[in-house]
Formats: structure tokens, C-alpha cells, sequence
């Protein structure tokens, strides 16, 4: 076997420094993924996404360049240029995941989906499963890593793992909390608690990227991938096996990232969220995976890691300057992903693999409030768009990870300027002789020109870019995970209350994430505290504390609009409702017995509910146990002795680094 494919077939041999050159995937084992048609797929997607948005933008021009653009219109274009550019690239992925679906195809290899994982593979690596903590619900916290250890230890395969529990936890209490559930987790586990780990840092320093570094620093070396969980995720040992094995059948990969599956939601908005996950994110995760390949992104948690190559790239800097685009890297998973794939390594998305769960916030406040801490992060990502060596796809997923926030203070400043451009049109609308006109031109008047059937055309294709998604999912799901759902009744019924209730707090999450992106632009900071994933129905108090400010602007607002440009008011009249009513629609929607009603009649039907993963099951069991107080507060348990290895700070100025070398 000559030099150059020694790499590629033994992952003892996989170049730690790679420039990000062109793999033969012709040398790579027989269960490695192949990608055919890796750079059509790409050119296809892209041809597709500019023309509709060239053809949408163009119609918007036509119709306002009737009457001469004005500057006020002509920000309103460049708005919507923005914002309907972004609505196709979702889109077309949308289309593409679609088909594939269909199909039954792997949106990577293109064969039949069944016949891309080979469970009978030998594990022959050692992985670490790490769950980074931070002053959370510790009964959560350790109901949930039990359940996942549990389910891994009937496969029979839990010998080539450990367990890690990494706390940040600065509060005292819940630090102690922690400890002595830890001590009675291992007294149940037995022989097995020598494969699990409790550590705490008493300094939280760089938050999630700290701990997991500092993971790596003291053990990394000891293991060749890591499983990274969140404190609310949930992963089948089967999960669990086949990340293993393929990157075991995968030598260049980096990472693989599945699509996490909301569960065990108790609310109607919690419910809400999951069903709509559950139906839709599966067609738009396989699209995603058909033209980003070997580019994919990484969710900060429910996906593998190879160790070495982590180390090796991607230590993050601080970048210089003052927020919103310096000081720690805040959303580091989608620069983690570019610095592997930047470094030669694939990353890639499994849409298909079931087994991986996530939970999520269960009211619209607590849902905002993870949001907040996202624009800031995504809009970080824009001050880094230049970093050398980049992929191109890595690039485009900053571009649009930023653009899903901004996106909404653009839609806002569209309706605003557009609401302001027809009272302008109202109040001068038969002024046929402007001054200007009249010194040249003294008997010729300016008709307005109304281009009807043009902007009928446009709200059809902008309304069908938005919706069809939706029709396509419902139609995938139907044909292939009918049962899952409860059947075709209760699909069908679910899909029409999530419409409504999704075109309803539109508005309503517009306006917060027009807030979040403004207040970030500002330089205002926001804590990344714990998330309150349980059930719980908001007050009175709160509901109306967050939004009367925005319900008040949309009466004025409506007031105005309908004094001076009636017609316009009713085109505005699906956003102004959901703002007015904004305070309701958040308490109700928060509310225990409205979701248990919903599954009463079978409305958000899910398929953990119809058949439920026995990890789940598990879960469900372990959180119901409540266990005796401790007499004596338990100690600090003994961790793994330390086998140091460097993770060196990447340079996002210079890449290939000054003193790189081929290995």
C-alpha cells in the first residue's frame, strides 16, 4: 500500500494537520460514505435559489418602479431583497429533503436509506459521553444521564465507553445538590459507576467551550471520539452505537451531528414546538444534508466527535474588539464545524438517525429568552465571515444563521416603511399635478400606475415559498410515518391548529427578535443562565410585562393606519392581531391543561407518545423515583488521572498556519 493511502484507510494514520484538500473517497473503507454528485448537487441548489430570488426581487421592482422609486422604497426593496433571498434558500432545501424522502433515499450516499448502516461493525475505539452542566434541575440532570447509560448498557457494548458529567455549576447549592445525587447514582450503578465521572470547575471560564476544552486537555487522549449531550438530551444506546460505527467506517470524518427530537412537552406552546419539529425537521434536515455533504454544520450537542482532530483545531480565540462581534466566541458550535471542516475533515448531518432527543422551553418568554442568547451569538458570527481558509459552506452557514434574526427586524422595518409609504400614497393620492410637473409640464397629470396583477403574483409565490414547506412535510408524513402520528385525522388536525397558531405568534416573535437583534447591535450583554425546561403557566403579570409595550405600538399603529390608509390596514390586520392580543396568546398557550387537552382530543400527536422509545420510558420512571435525603453530604468523587494533551488557539487571520507541515 503506497504512503498516500495509508491515511485514508486507518484512522491511526489520519493526517492531525490537513489543509482542506479534495478526499479520494475511493480509498476510504467499504462503509464509508460516499458523496456522488457532491458539486451538482451544490450548483443545482444554488442556480435554483438565486433565479426564484432574482425573479422575486425583480417583481418587487416592477411594481414599485411604476410611479418612480422613491428613496423610502428603495430601502424597502433592499429589505426585501434581503429577506426574500433567506426565504428561498430554506425553501429549496425544503424541495430537495422532500424528494429524497419520497424517494427513500440517503440524502448523502443517494441509496436506499435502510441500507446505509452496518450494525453488526465490531467497535474497536474508545468514546467518551460528556453532558457540560450548568446550575440545572439536578434530578433532570441525572434522571437523564442514567436513562441514556442504562439504555447503551442492554446493547451489551458499554464496555468501550465512559460517562462524564462536566459541571460549571456556580451556585453552591445545587453544586452540593449535585454531588450527592452523583454518590447515589454510583451506589445504584454498581461495577458500572467505574465507567463514570463527576468533575466540577470551580471557574466557569469561557463557559461551554471552556469545560469541554478543559475535558480534553486532562482526558481527551485517552479516548478517540466523544459523544457530546446537553443537560436536557436523551440518547438510545442504538443511537448511541451507530455514531460509533460510522466514524469508526469513516476515517476523515470529524464530526457527525444528528437531528434532536423534542419530547416529554406538557403545554400547548411546548406541544406546539415538538409536533412541529417532529413533522417538519426531518424533510428539511435531508435537504439540508443534500448540499452542504461533507460541509454540515454541528448543534453544540447530540452529535460525535473525534477527539484528536477536535484538539487539534479547534481551540477558539477571543476575537479582538468589543460585542456585538468580539470578546468569546458565543455560538462555538458553528465555528467548531468550520475549523474541522476548514482543517480537511468531513462533517457531516445523519437526518435519518432516530434515537436522539432533546427537550425544549416550554412558553413562548422562556423560548424568547434561549432566542436572545442566540441572536447574539449568530450575530457574532457575521465579524467572522472573512476568517481564512473557510469552506464556502461554512461561510453560507454564518450568512444564514445570522440572517434567521435579522431576517425578522428586516420584516419589521418593511412593514413600518411600508405602512408609511401607503399613508404618504393615501394622503397625496389625487394630487394628479405635482409642482414639479406643473413647471414643466403644465397640462400633462401623473397617473398613478397600480400594477394589480404583479403584486397579486408576488404575495402568491412569497406566500407559496412559505407555505408549501409545510404541504410538502404533511405529505412525507403521511406517506411514510402515517401511524406514527396517530393516523391521518390526527396529522390533519394537528397541522391546522399549528398553522393557525404559527401565523399568530409570527408577530409576536418578530417583535422579540427585532428587540434582541437592535439590543445586540447596541452592545447590550445577555446571561447564558440555565434553561427551565418544565411546564409552567406563565402569569398574568409576566405575560403582560413582556409585551404591553409591543401591544400598545400595534394599536397606534392600527389606529393610523386605518385613519389614512384603510385598505392597507386590512393587509396589516393578521399582524396587528396577534401583537394586540400578544399578552393572551402567551399566558394561554403556556398552560398545562390546554396541552393536556390537545392530547386528550389528539391534536400534536408525537410519535414518543403512540410509541415510545424505551430510553424514554426509562426516563420517565427514573424522574417519578424521588430518593432519600443523604445524612452526610457526599464529597468530591475521584476522577481519572490526567493525561495532558495540548489544544492549541486556531488562528482566524492566517490559515495554513506559518510553521504548518504536512505529517
Amino acid at each position: 500500500m503506497s504512503g498516500t493511502q495509508m491515511p485514508f484507510n486507518n484512522p491511526q494514520h489520519v493526517p492531525s494537520k490537513s489543509n482542506a484538500k479534495p478526499i479520494d473517497r475511493s480509498l476510504l473503507p467499504e462503509n464509508s460514505i460516499r458523496l456522488p454528485g457532491e458539486s451538482w448537487r451544490r450548483l443545482t441548489y444554488a442556480v435554483l435559489t438565486i433565479l426564484t430570488a432574482v425573479a422575486g426581487v425583480y417583481m418587487m421592482y416592477d411594481i414599485l418602479s411604476a410611479n418612480g422609486v422613491t428613496v423610502l422604497e428603495g430601502v424597502i426593496l433592499v429589505l426585501f431583497a434581503i429577506s426574500f433571498s433567506w426565504i428561498t434558500t430554506a425553501f429549496w432545501s425544503a424541495v430537495c429533503g422532500f424528494i429524497l424522502q419520497m424517494l427513500r433515499l440517503d440524502p448523502l450516499s443517494l441509496k436506499s436509506i435502510d441500507s446505509i448502516y452496518n450494525d453488526a461493525m465490531p467497535i474497536t475505539t474508545r468514546t467518551a459521553v460528556v453532558m457540560p452542566i450548568y446550575n440545572e434541575d439536578t434530578h433532570r440532570v441525572i434522571a437523564g444521564f442514567e436513562a441514556t447509560l442504562r439504555s447503551l448498557e442492554k446493547t451489551g457494548e458499554i464496555t468501550h465507553f465512559d460517562f462524564f458529567v462536566l459541571s460549571d455549576t456556580t451556585n453552591l447549592t445545587v453544586a452540593q445538590a449535585e454531588l450527592n445525587a452523583w454518590q447515589q447514582l454510583t451506589e445504584r450503578l454498581g461495577d458500572l459507576s467505574k465507567q463514570t465521572f463527576y468533575r466540577r470547575r470551580v471557574k466557569n471560564i469561557h463557559r461551554k467551550v471552556g469545560n469541554i476544552a478543559e475535558f480534553c486537555q486532562r482526558w481527551g487522549n485517552n479516548y478517540e471520539t466523544m459523544i457530546v449531550l446537553d443537560a436536557d438530551s436523551i440518547m438510545s444506546g442504538h443511537c448511541l452505537l451507530r455514531m460509533v460505527r460510522a466514524m469508526q467506517a469513516n476515517p476523515r470524518t470529524g464530526l457527525i451531528q444528528t437531528v434532536p427530537v423534542p419530547v416529554r412537552q406538557t403545554t400547548f406552546f411546548g406541544r406546539f414546538v415538538q409536533f412541529a419539529a417532529v413533522l417538519y425537521s426531518p424533510m428539511l434536515a435531508t435537504g439540508l444534508c443534500f448540499w452542504q455533504t461533507s460541509a454540515a454544520n454541528y448543534w453544540g450537542h447530540n452529535a460525535i466527535i473525534r477527539v484528536k482532530a477536535f484538539m487539534d483545531h479547534c481551540g477558539l480565540p477571543t476575537i479582538p474588539g468589543s460585542a456585538p462581534f468580539g470578546g468569546d466566541i458565543l455560538s462555538h458550535d458553528f465555528v467548531e464545524a468550520a475549523m474541522l471542516r476548514r482543517a480537511g475533515w468531513d462533517v457531516f448531518l445523519l437526518a435519518d438517525l432516530e434515537g436522539s432527543y432533546e427537550e425544549v422551553p416550554c412558553n413562548i418568554i422562556d423560548y424568547a429568552t434561549r432566542d436572545r442568547r442566540w441572536v447574539q451569538g449568530n450575530i457574532q458570527h457575521l465579524g467572522i465571515l472573512d476568517a481564512a481558509g473557510l469552506h464556502p459552506i461554512n461561510r453560507l452557514h454564518f450568512l444564514l444563521g445570522a440572517t434567521a434574526y435579522i431576517s425578522s427586524l428586516i420584516w419589521l422595518l418593511m412593514l413600518v416603511l411600508s405602512t408609511a409609504d401607503a399613508v404618504v400614497r393615501a394622503l397625496n393620492s389625487n394630487v394628479y399635478f405635482p409642482e414639479a410637473t406643473q413647471a414643466y409640464l403644465h397640462i400633462i397629470p401623473d397617473w398613478p400606475i397600480a400594477k394589480t396583477g404583479l403584486i397579486v403574483s408576488l404575495i402568491v409565490l412569497t406566500t407559496s415559498l412559505l407555505l408549501l414547506p409545510k404541504f410538502l412535510g404533511i405529505i412525507a408524513t403521511l406517506t411514510h410515518r402515517r401511524e406514527q402520528f396517530g393516523g391521518t385525522q390526527a396529522i390533519l388536525r394537528g397541522t391546522i391548529v399549528e398553522t393557525a397558531f404559527a401565523v399568530l405568534i409570527a408577530p409576536i416573535m418578530m417583535s422579540f427578535h427585532a428587540y434582541f437583534v437592535v439590543s445586540v447591535l447596541l452592545g447590550f450583554k445577555v446571561n447564558w443562565d440555565a434553561q427551565d425546561r418544565e411546564g409552567r403557566l406563565l402569569s398574568w403579570g409576566e405575560s403582560f410585562a413582556r409585551t404591553l409595550r409591543t401591544t400598545i405600538v400595534a394599536l397606534i399603529w392600527g389606529y393610523m393606519t386605518f385613519s389614512y390608509a384603510p385598505i392597507f390596514f386590512w393587509w396589516l390586520m393578521p399582524i396587528l392581531t396577534g401583537l394586540v392580543l400578544a399578552a393572551p396568546i402567551v399566558r394561554y398557550s403556556s398552560s398545562l391543561t390546554l396541552g393536556a387537552n390537545c392530547r386528550a382530543h389528539r391534536i400534536f400527536v408525537s410519535p414518543d407518545e403512540t410509541n415510545e422509545d424505551p430510553v424514554l420510558t426509562d426516563l420517565r420512571h427514573l424522574l417519578n423515583i424521588e430518593h432519600p435525603k443523604l445524612e452526610t453530604p457526599a464529597g468530591i468523587p475521584a476522577l481519572p488521572p490526567d493525561n495532558w494533551g495540548d489544544m492549541p488557539e486556531q488562528d482566524l487571520e492566517e490559515y495554513p498556519p506559518k510553521d504548518y507541515s504536512w505529517q
